[in-house]
């Protein structure tokens, strides 16, 4: 056992995010729950997500921006860009995911900032990389779905294609742009020289196709179907979401212990002896009659006493839950992963912090995101050693808010 808290992971380390809607501010939420000191650069406006909807700052800007501090630079300005060039010279890490060559024509690209400082490590998000004949396509959660194969997998078989209900290419590019960023810091650590790292959207998102991809290829590399909620390759059986007198529970079988567990549980451990259900792959593959021998039983009862009594017996189930249901979760509450906060604009909400954890570290106590430029002052004399009244001038002509 580690005696006390130690030091946050990466307390100490100083970031610069500038990254707008999702994507780049879920690697600078990663690092600032991690302990660094990330301090989000907006535009003087503020970033775009600010302004989405219409009716203040939403939940999700808030979501993914706590524990940071706020400075805003007009970087369209000659004496805004020099003040980021100053600021990257303080920094270990400067993440961004605007489109392609942004950077580069504003004049503090990677080249320029890397320059100014050897040991940073430049951060790039896009959704089709830096090189390569997409490069320049402009890229959305959404768009980055259907070009990368989500919506052709998803959905029923006879309907359309469907895009996910979350922004998964969004968030699995944040979460592999936070690796990045990751590996750069330990190969620093030894080589003391900073790196350019880039994540693609697009492949991200690739790996987690493995399933769909696995099918194709039983098929002779032919497009499968869409499944809707049946497995992705008709490799097990039952393997659904079933309706319950008060909602639907997912069930699925990957062990024959679990497939005679449920039968005992169902009283059909008749079935135990049919051929067809001898293998996994033998149920995968009359999945139909898998549930018509499942489904009856679950179709009698609610979501929540069916998965008790399938958890009580070993066999993996979960409700199939609606939002409130689950930002009320008891057990994300408890372990610190959902905080209900008194939000200065918005009430009484709730907000995550991060999921990865550090044995023996104290997570950081939850800080509302900051304001456009909020945190300006006082980050400009703690990294810069600005006086107030040189802020006071930068303020005057509209260089920093």
């Amino acid at each position: 056992m580690i005696d006390g808290p130690v030091t946050p992971p990466l307390q100490g380390v100083k970031v610069l995010d500038l990254g707008q809607i999702y994507n780049g501010p879920y690697a600078g939420f990663l690092l600032a729950h991690g302990g660094a000191d990330v301090v989000k650069v907006e535009p003087l406006e503020g970033e775009a997500l600010r302004k989405r909807g219409g009716l203040g700052v939403p939940l999700s800007f808030a979501a993914l921006n706590t524990n940071k501090r706020g400075i805003a630079i007009n970087l369209k300005a000659d004496e805004g860009k020099a003040l980021l060039i100053d600021l990257a010279k303080q920094a270990d890490i400067l993440l961004e995911n605007f489109a392609p060559g942004a950077m580069d024509r504003l004049g503090v690209g990677a080249a320029v900032l890397m320059e100014a400082n050897p040991r940073l490590i430049y951060a790039s998000g896009t959704g089709y990389g830096l090189s390569g004949p997409d490069r320049d396509n402009l890229a959305m959660d959404l768009t980055v779905q259907a070009v990368g194969g989500v919506m052709g997998i998803n959905g029923p078989a006879d309907g359309p294609p469907l895009k996910a209900g979350l922004a998964i290419c969004d968030f699995l590019g944040g979460v592999h742009l936070y690796s990045a960023i990751a590996t750069a810091l330990y190969e620093r650590s030894v080589t003391g020289q900073g790196r350019l790292v880039e994540v693609a959207m697009q492949e991200a998102l690739y790996p987690a196709l493995a399933s769909n991809v696995a099918g194709m290829h039983n098929q002779g590399w032919v497009q499968p179907e869409r499944r809707g909620n049946r497995h992705p390759t008709r490799g097990s059986a039952p393997y659904n979401v079933y309706e319950c007198t008060d909602g639907h529970v997912a069930v699925i079988c990957v062990t024959e212990g679990h497939w005679t567990s449920l039968l005992g549980v169902i009283g059909r451990s008749d079935a135990a002896d049919d051929p067809r259900f001898a293998t996994q792959a033998l149920r995968g593959q009359n999945e139909d009659e898998v549930d018509a021998i499942v489904a009856p039983w679950i179709k009698q009862r609610p979501k929540y006493e069916v998965a008790k009594i399938l958890k009580e017996n070993r066999v993996p189930a979960a409700p199939v839950r609606d939002l409130p249901e689950v930002t009320a979760d008891a057990h994300m509450h408890e372990r610190g992963m959902l905080h209900d906060v008194d939000h200065p604009e918005m009430g009484k909400v709730v907000l995550p912090s991060s999921p990865l954890r550090f044995a023996g570290s104290v997570p950081p106590a939850l800080q509302p995101e900051p304001g456009i430029g909020e945190h300006t002052d006082e980050i400009l004399a703690d990294w810069l050693g600005l006086s107030a009244s040189a802020v006071s001038g930068l303020k005057s002509s509209e260089i920093v808010a």
